[in-house]
C-alpha cells in the first residue's frame, strides 16, 4: 500500500494545487509536507548565513551545510511519520536532481513510495511565478527542467496540458 507520494517539480509548476486535490479525492487522510514547510520552519538566520539557504536575485537557490544537516533530519522525520502509519504527500523541488532523489530514497528506505514528476514548461511556470507575486522572478524558469535531471519516476504529469484535479486523478489511479 502506497505510504508516501513524492511530487517533484520546479517552482510554480503546480505541485501545491495537485497536493490539495489529492487530499480531497484520496479516500484516506494524507498529510501534505514540502520543501516550503522545511524552509518556513527554519530560523530566519538560515536565509542570511553562508551555511543556510540563499535565494539569489536571479532565482538561483544555493544551499549550505547547515541547511543540509537540518534537511537530513527533516527527511528522517517525514519517513518516521510514514513508518508510524501516516500517509504523506511530499511537495518537493529536487534542486540536485538525482542526488536529491537519492537523499529521499535513503531516508524512506523500504516504504512504498509513488514517485511523480510534475512537469511544466519553463515559460508557463515563469508566467505563473509573476502572477503569484510571492516568488523570486527567474526561479521557475531555472528550475523547470533542472529538477528532473536524472530523476526516475513512476508517473509524470504535465500541468500545462492538464488542470490540477486531472493530474491528481491520474496520480490517485496509481495509489495502491
Amino acid at each position: 500500500m502506497t505510504q508516501v507520494i513524492v511530487l517533484n517539480g520546479g517552482s510554480s509548476s503546480g505541485k501545491s494545487g495537485i497536493v490539495r486535490c489529492l487530499q480531497a479525492i484520496l479516500p484516506d487522510p494524507w498529510l501534505a509536507l514540502g520543501t516550503d514547510t522545511l524552509v518556513e520552519a527554519m530560523p530566519a538566520s538560515m536565509q542570511t548565513s553562508d551555511g543556510g539557504i540563499e535565494f539569489a536575485s536571479d532565482g538561483e537557490v544555493v544551499v549550505g551545510p547547515e541547511f543540509r544537516a537540518l534537511e537530513a533530519a527533516w527527511l528522517e522525520g517525514v519517513a518516521a511519520m510514514a513508518r508510524a502509519g501516516a500517509r504523506v504527500i511530499v511537495d518537493e523541488v529536487f534542486l540536485g536532481g538525482a542526488d536529491s532523489q537519492q537523499r529521499w530514497r535513503k531516508a524512506l528506505g523500504e516504504l512504498p513510495v509513488l514517485w511523480v514528476g510534475v512537469r511544466c514548461d519553463g515559460a508557463v511556470a515563469a508566467g505563473r511565478e509573476v502572477a503569484r507575486g510571492d516568488r523570486i522572478i527567474g526561479m521557475a524558469a531555472s528550475q523547470a527542467e533542472a529538477v528532473h535531471q536524472g530523476v526516475e519516476y513512476d508517473l509524470e504529469v504535465d500541468t500545462v496540458h492538464a488542470e490540477s484535479m486531472e493530474c491528481a486523478r491520474s496520480i490517485a489511479a496509481h495509489v495502491k
